[in-house]
């Protein structure tokens, strides 16, 4: 199957609070799949709303490590709050990071 240049292949949408973030697989020009991860920040300012956007473009060699790099901060997160050195005795909702998986873009 061939994509446009900018052809988004899935999305996700994450509404957390004021924030929500975008998890948007697309497609370049050769078929190559990555990812822009996108975090929107509702603001107020002078009585007028605006949002904030930071985007990052993850590419394809680069999920494995990212993967790797997110899990392991997650799973500390979770250690933290469980010992109680940190936060509230609430657990990391890891079911919530379950549908990430990056197996299927490679």
């Amino acid at each position: 199957m061939e994509y446009d240049k900018n052809s988004e292949v899935y999305s996700k949408v994450v509404r957390a609070g004021k924030r929500t973030y975008f998890f948007d697989v697309k497609a370049t020009k050769g078929n190559d799949l990555y990812i822009t991860l996108t975090e929107s920040k509702k603001t107020t300012v002078d009585g007028r709303e605006s949002y904030q956007k930071h985007k990052i473009f993850l590419y394809k060699e680069d999920f494995d490590k990212f993967q790797e790099g997110l899990s392991d901060a997650l799973n500390k997160i979770e250690d933290l709050v469980s010992s109680g050195e940190y936060g509230k005795k609430e657990s990391v909702d890891s079911e919530s990071f379950s549908g990430l998986s990056f197996d299927d873009l490679k």
